[in-house]
This record gives C-alpha cells, structure tokens and sequence, in this order.
C-alpha cells in the first residue's frame, strides 16, 4: 500500500508518498488528481490518503523550507530505478548541503565517466525531488540545465540553501 498526502511549501504544494519500504515520490506544484494518477503508473498499488502515514517526511520537509535542516533522516525507496539510476540518486545523496556537482562528476562517481546524458536523464526522472537534491546538479559551465519543476525552482531552492548554509570555521591565529 501507498500512502499519500501534501504540503504546502514557499515552492508550491508538493505530493509526498510513501511505500513500506520508505519514501517513494515527492511531486513538485501538484494537485491530488495529478499525482494519485503518477502514483498508478509508478507504483501500481493500493493508494491510501494518510496524513498520518506522512508526518514524518512533511515534518522534515517543513525543517528544510524553515532553513532548519541539512540532511534528511529518510529511508527512501528506489525499488522502481534501474540500477544505474539507483546508482546515480546514491551518488545525488551524498552532495553536501549548499553544495553543487556536475553531471559528469556524477557519472564520475558511479564509475561510468562518460555517461554524464544519462546522468541528466537519471536527474530529470528523480522520483524524490529534494530529498534527493537533484537541484545540487548543474552544468560543466555552471548552468542550471534543466528541472522538472522547472528551473525558477531549481533557482529558489540553490538560493535557500546558500542563505541557510552553516558558516565556514575559520581558525583564529
């Protein structure tokens, strides 16, 4: 069973979804028809509205969007990616907070140098947007390429994560 919910955010309302093995779909700028429709042709299971069964990935989203947290404490599910794309959102996990990568660094990380379009493709279909900070990769030349929620959300939340990054130490001598 798949149990879903929203919440309102400065980026717009978000679907959230989990499965019994953990998150399994964040929407961008969705409406319950729209994403209940995604969640079918995703998951094919049994869809329940259960705000209850999602109060732990909306309070930690809550944090994030208040500049209150850096990292998500989420098991998430990526049992509907390929092997390579599990690979790929893997490698996408461990971009630091107010941090950015390349595609190619990416492809780089999963040992695959050159794949750095499927490392785009992989990106474009992220099923857990944010979590998965998907918006930490960018261009070789430092462009913001491409975002499904599109790129005036990709901008926003660079932007907040710059504002809310912890300070570099800098040792007094």
């Amino acid at each position: 069973m798949i149990a879903y919910d929203f919440l309102d955010t400065p980026i717009g309302r978000l679907g959230v979804a989990v499965s019994p093995n953990g998150l399994c779909r964040i929407e961008l700028r969705t409406d319950e028809a729209r994403f209940v429709s995604i969640l079918r042709k995703t998951c094919g299971q049994e869809l329940v509205h259960s705000p209850s069964a999602t109060e732990e990935v909306k309070r930690q989203l809550q944090e994030y969007f208040a500049g209150q947290r850096r990292h998500f404490d989420l098991v998430v599910d990526l049992e509907q990616v390929t092997p390579f794309q599990r690979d790929v959102l893997i490698a996408c996990l461990r971009i630091p907070y107010g941090e950015t990568r390349s595609y190619a660094d990416l492809a780089r990380a999963v040992g695959r140098p050159k794949a750095f379009r499927a490392v785009g493709m992989t990106m474009a279909m992220n099923p857990i947007p944010i979590v998965i900070p998907c918006h930490r990769v960018l261009r070789s030349d430092n462009g913001l390429g491409g975002y499904g929620g599109g790129l005036d959300i990709k901008q926003w939340l660079l932007q907040h994560e710059a504002a809310h990054r912890e300070p570099a130490s800098c040792p007094i001598e």
